[in-house]
């Protein structure tokens, strides 16, 4: 098939969602479809209000309909409900194109953590946005229950992967160069990852934290004691996570958390609280410690046989992430 996936999250972004479709793409492609993008660097835009690194498309009309009506596209996918996906998801209603969309972020979540918005009424507009859709891709189960709670219908399983070639035990370098044990936390430094449930812990060895993001200036000021490293990838990423000795988890509102899989495949066991993403990804496995005591967690995860954490994640592939997405895709027309 010829697919479009219209996003407002792509490159340079660093993220879940950026990651997650550079690998299905390759995937697709692999599995001889052709894929096109439609993405904020094809629009004129501007940067998103608290995020610098977040470009935020001036989706018009005309330009979005050439684009799809050049690509003549068998399937669309929308993959965000930003400018974007709302101009393509318009488009298809207008010629009466069927399409799918997916669940990627907790909006409603961040905005009333930051009191921007009430939670009831970000998931009224999410489920406006939705409804058409002829299927609403989740990644796990727990989101899947929570959606359907709140009214929305035609959910579909998408379970995500890992490069299980790139994040691998091998990387492991025992002297790091930080007092061990090493507690470490990968993903965009911003409030709703909630970092300072992590970083005010009192735990022994070193905190490590890859990463950039709008609140990084104020997390150095605030533990100084904290070794922030930046932005990582691939090869000197991958040795992080094989080196350290437990991956700590704070997000209270991720809908997966794609650095759980790396860090498992890594041989890393995982901390984290007992909350949709977590209990999806870690579960009953045997993998990580869920608690409401990150601390507790934490300190149990360096127990854990790091040849589990890497035999579990081997259950997770891009190829099945990318065969279920196949199978939801509804014809254009």
């Amino acid at each position: 098939m010829k697919i479009l996936l219209a996003t407002d999250a792509w490159l340079p972004q660093v993220n879940g969602v950026v990651r997650t479709l550079t690998a299905l793409m390759r995937e697709l492609t692999e599995l001889s479809h052709t894929v096109t993008v439609m993405h904020p660097g094809q629009f004129p835009g501007f940067a998103c209000p608290g995020y610098p690194e977040i470009r935020l498309a001036i989706a018009l009309r005309d330009r979005v309909a050439r684009l799809i009506e050049d690509e003549g596209p068998d399937a669309i996918h929308i993959v965000t409900e930003g400018p974007i996906g709302f101009a393509v998801r318009r488009w298809c209603i207008k010629k009466g194109g069927k399409f799918t969309t997916a669940y990627h972020t907790r909006f409603p979540e961040y905005l009333a953590g930051r009191h921007l918005a009430p939670a009831g009424l970000t998931y009224s507009l999410l489920r406006q946005f939705h409804r058409p859709s002829t299927g609403v891709m989740v990644a796990t189960p727990s989101i899947a229950r929570e959606l359907a709670e709140r009214g929305f219908d035609r959910l579909r399983p998408w379970t995500r992967g890992v490069d299980s070639g790139i994040f691998s035990p091998e990387r492991r370098i025992e002297d790091f160069g930080f007092p061990r044990p090493i507690f470490l936390n990968v993903g965009r430094i911003a409030p709703e990852k909630n970092l300072p449930a992590f970083l005010s812990l009192d735990l022994p060895g070193s905190k490590v934290v890859i990463g950039e993001g709008p609140q990084l200036p104020e997390l150095r000021r605030r533990f100084p004691d904290v070794h922030f490293l930046g932005r990582r990838e691939n090869g000197k990423l991958a040795a992080i996570y094989a080196s350290a000795d437990a991956f700590v988890f704070p997000s209270q509102t991720d809908t997966f958390g794609l650095v759980m899989l790396e860090a498992l495949a890594s041989g890393l066991p995982v901390a984290a609280f007992p909350v949709p993403g977590p209990i999806d990804v870690i579960g009953k496995s045997g993998a990580g410690v869920l608690h409401e005591d990150l601390r507790t967690a934490a300190l149990a995860a360096l127990h854990i046989s790091r040849l589990h954490c890497r035999e579990y994640a081997m259950s997770f592939s891009w190829q099945n992430c990318a065969t279920q997405f196949v199978e939801h895709l509804c014809p254009l027309h």
